[in-house]
């Protein structure tokens, strides 16, 4: 053994900074994909991945319409409906009412018109995003395995109608990696009214570590939980704190492992520690001009809440966040798309918050060169059923059968229709598509295998699109 009381304090100080130098030039090397990605990922959990094959997309924008919007009144246009209003169909339907076989008819309570040179029909509810026709496709025969907000929303977000599966984002994160270690890679975006049903079940990791969880990020105040300091406390002081805590709670989690709320708390100090200048300067949505901010509609008091988060998603596709969800809706009832008792009241209340920021965040993203790289997705977790849910109204239940979502940028076709529903609207009958068909789609134009990216978990290796093999919408895919 060498002696190092011999050693002069030259070579001994020499010798430990070598060290140290060559530990952190492992990290370094190991971020940077150096070594194997085994290695990489034990070194940060978020380190940047080799995707599986060339990606169309390198970032995903999915603009949640919470409570499902009624696909006949906003783009998938039934011609034949009109003049049926009070009419009684014989149709299968299944939502909150449970099964019926019949009801009464609401016709569309919206005109449709023709735009672009695709020549789509859509509602007089999103004349904005009406403009952007020729850069989307409408994917008009989605379906799901739930009625139900909670598990349908579940499935649309994780692919399983139960909870404790990782969400859409967590296994883009654990696939990709992060592009900027400094901002989260899953960030998730509030209604102001609140949060959805089954709430942070929708973003949450799962079996995963707690690491690739969404974090709810916000367009005013402290963008991040976590990040400001209290009062009368310095960022320098509150870094040592946080560094403090999480050095505590590390040394209870390891005698706990099963304790997702400390690991989920843990990953939140970690993140406002790296975040401390990232996330600020992100969200800071005055530095934009004048122009931009008219765009989306934030000098508008119906439009800016919307306006905010669709402009805070570009700005952070813009620093490479891998998956933003930005959500349309909270809470119950009319707060959300839900639309149970007064059809136009609710629609056209939700169609106007969102209209002007959506059709503004395509715009954004083409006038910057961005939409080719970036993928956005608007839909809800189901559609709703041409027949009425009450005696009297306009209200319609849930309709899983069939509905409408649509997908642009990232490599997709625009200007396209794809897949049918009846001449109702009551169910998907040409190339019926699944809620897994978005998923592998999703996951494919960001050069990763659906059917491959799996993580092992209780026995089995677990995959977002399940069991078994799923392919994406290749008709769509450019």
């Amino acid at each position: 053994m060498q002696n190092f009381c011999n050693r002069t304090r030259r070579e001994f100080l020499w010798q430990t900074g070598a060290g140290f130098g060559a530990a952190a030039l492992s990290g370094l090397l190991a971020d940077d994909g150096f070594f194997s990605s085994a290695s990489a990922a034990s070194a940060h959990p978020l380190a940047k991945k080799k995707p599986h094959f060339a990606p169309k997309a390198k970032s995903v924008i999915f603009l949640f319409m919470y409570g499902g919007p009624s696909h006949i009144d906003t783009f998938d246009y039934k011609p034949s409906m009109y003049g049926m209003d009070g009419k009684t169909a014989n149709v299968k339907t299944f939502g909150r009412g449970g099964h019926r076989t019949g009801g009464r008819i609401v016709e569309p309570r919206w005109k449709f018109n023709q735009y672009g040179e695709c020549g789509k029909w859509v509602s007089d509810l999103f004349p904005n995003v009406a403009k952007h026709v020729d850069d989307i496709a409408f994917l008009h025969s989605m379906t799901a395995d739930s009625p139900i907000h909670g598990s349908a929303m579940l499935m649309m977000n994780s692919g399983k109608i139960q909870s404790g599966s990782p969400a859409m984002g967590s296994w883009i994160n654990y696939g990709l990696g992060t592009a900027n270690k400094n901002l989260p890679g899953f960030v998730v975006m509030l209604d102001p009214t609140g949060g959805p049903i089954s709430g942070a079940k929708n973003w949450s990791s799962g079996y995963m570590p707690a690491s690739y969880q969404g974090t709810v990020m916000k367009t005013e105040g402290a963008p991040l939980f976590d990040l400001k300091p209290p009062k009368g406390v310095s960022p320098q002081v509150q870094q040592e704190l946080l560094q403090s805590i999480n050095a505590a709670n590390r040394r209870h989690l390891a005698t706990r492992p099963d304790n997702s709320e400390l690991a989920a708390r843990i990953a939140s100090y970690e993140l406002a520690y790296e975040m401390q200048s990232a996330a600020p300067e992100a969200a800071d949505l005055d530095s934009e001009d004048a122009r931009t901010q008219q765009m989306y509609g934030i000098d508008n008091k119906r439009t800016a809440p919307f306006g905010r988060r669709c402009l805070l998603a570009r700005r952070l596709v813009e620093r490479g966040v891998r998956f933003i969800q930005v959500y349309s809706g909270g809470n119950h009832n009319d707060a959300n798309w839900d639309a149970h008792g007064d059809l136009v009241e609710n629609h056209e209340k939700h169609a106007g918050n969102t209209d002007q920021p959506v059709a503004a965040l395509l715009q954004d993203l083409k006038e910057r060169g961005m939409l080719d790289e970036t993928l956005v997705v608007w839909g809800g977790e189901f559609g709703r059923q041409p027949t009425a849910e009450y005696a009297k109204g306009t209200g319609r239940d849930h309709n899983s059968y069939g509905f409408t979502m649509w997908m642009a940028g990232g490599g997709i076709k625009g200007g396209m229709s794809f897949g049918t529903t009846d001449e109702l609207g009551a169910a998907a009958v040409d190339n019926p598509l699944h809620v897994k068909h978005m998923h592998a789609t999703v996951l494919h134009q960001l050069g990763l295998d659906p059917n491959h990216l799996s993580y092992f978990y209780s026995g089995l290796d677990q995959k977002l699109v399940g069991v078994e093999h799923v392919e994406p919408i290749r008709e769509i895919i450019a």
